[in-house]
């Protein structure tokens, strides 16, 4: 009969959840991981590492108008970015100068339409690294999220 009870419980506490989750602002915009970016002070030491995991890994690429070198680690459910300064004014230098070993920089999840995904996340009052979307490293509409309102993780939303 406990069990029974706690089954109810459950099943009530779902379909709560998933009432909250079908009226908030944001549900139905998020869509998949794309990736997570990991800065990184020596790419060929990267690269070689998901390499020897048996990963499929890009070329390094230089991003010139990001300032970044990037190389590709495909997963079978999603990508790994490394990221690599590209340059002195490089946003990657300045987060290595603080993270020696680098680190994780960031994560992207894909969107069915940036601008409205933008204008949702404002008016959450969640600040914005730009005033509008910006052409990623991938060809596609970009918008990165404050890290002091996404729970101190940098967040990019991308354009599927």
């Amino acid at each position: 009969m406990a069990s029974l009870r706690s089954l109810a419980k459950l099943t009530n506490s779902v379909a709560i959840s998933t009432r909250t989750m079908a009226s908030h602002p944001l549900a139905g915009l998020l869509g998949k991981l794309n990736h997570v970016a990991i800065a990184t002070p020596d790419l060929k030491k990267s690269s070689d590492f998901y390499k020897n995991l048996g990963a499929k890994v890009s070329e390094a690429v230089p991003q010139k108008e990001h300032g970044v070198y990037t190389v590709f680690v495909e997963l079978p459910n999603s990508k790994i970015e490394l990221l690599h300064p590209f340059g002195e004014k490089s946003p990657i230098q300045a987060f290595l100068n603080k993270n020696k070993d680098g680190g994780m920089h960031h994560i992207c999840i894909e969107v069915r339409d940036i601008n409205e995904a933008v204008s949702a996340v404002k008016d959450k009052g969640i600040r914005t690294l730009g005033e509008k979307p910006k052409i990623g490293a991938h060809g596609k509409p970009v918008m990165f999220l404050h890290p002091k309102d996404c729970g101190g993780v940098l967040f990019e939303l991308e354009q599927e």
